[in-house]
């Protein structure tokens, strides 16, 4: 809404004022255009790379689920332990991501909880069993580290601050070089429409970006649906 009443005051006061000169509007499309492209593509492939380690996660702990049930060296209680520890662990990660939480103090003392079991039933629990749970551990692990670092560090603030500069900037340049091209014998109103048209596709595409950069807070149409990847979905 700023950027579109500073075009519409931009065009008001060039026409009052009678400011017109002619600019080369390539340079504004690098200043520009160029480094949107660059953040927007740049949020995209961290989408994607955080559906690949999200699909790992909850792989991870559908395996490790399935091989502490089908031991028959442990009680069902035991079962239900280890179940409802790997639980913990998937609705905790998917809370500490749609928070955008940057310390992990909370999630890490929850993932040792596995370990915490292993330990305390290694007499009756099979070799093969732990190495197993272990080996998915490690998945695990891994996963989730890469999801909190894509969560954490994200397109740098100087490129975004830059970016949001020169959209605020464009008006000013934009407007009086649109009404020295079209001339001042044309409507107004169409000098309005292409300044205000130009600055909404910029803004727009600046607003996609900035969502992209969150895609796991569930605000906005292309958010990651974290629920979809837990365990108990």
């Amino acid at each position: 809404m700023l950027a579109l009443i500073l075009s519409v005051l931009t065009v008001f006061f060039s026409f009052f004022f009678d400011i017109q000169f002619h600019v080369d509007l390539t340079l504004l499309s690098i200043a520009i255009v160029f480094p949107l492209v660059f953040t927007i593509r740049g949020s995209f492939r961290r989408r994607e790379k955080a559906l690949e380690h999200l699909s790992q996660f909850r792989s991870a702990l559908k395996t490790m689920y399935y091989f502490a049930n089908a031991s028959n060296k442990l009680s069902e209680e035991q079962k239900k332990e280890i179940s409802d520890i790997l639980i913990e662990i998937s609705d905790t990660s998917m809370d500490h991501l749609k928070n955008n939480k940057e310390s992990t103090e909370t999630l890490d003392p929850i993932i040792s909880k596995v370990q915490e079991f292993v330990m305390e039933k290694g007499e009756i629990m099979p070799g093969r069993l732990k190495d197993r749970l272990f080996r998915f551990m490690n998945d695990l692990h891994e996963s989730l580290e890469n999801l909190h670092a894509i969560n954490t560090h994200r397109t740098p603030i100087s490129l975004k601050a830059y970016c949001l500069l020169f959209i605020y900037i464009f008006p000013l340049i934009y407007a009086p070089t649109i009404i020295h091209d079209m001339g001042a014998d044309n409507p107004i109103y169409v000098t309005y429409f292409v300044v205000i048209l130009t600055e909404f596709i910029l803004v727009s595409l600046y607003n996609i970006q900035d969502q992209l950069e969150y895609p796991f807070d569930d605000y906005g149409l292309d958010d990651i649906k974290l629920d979809s990847f837990k365990i108990d979905r």
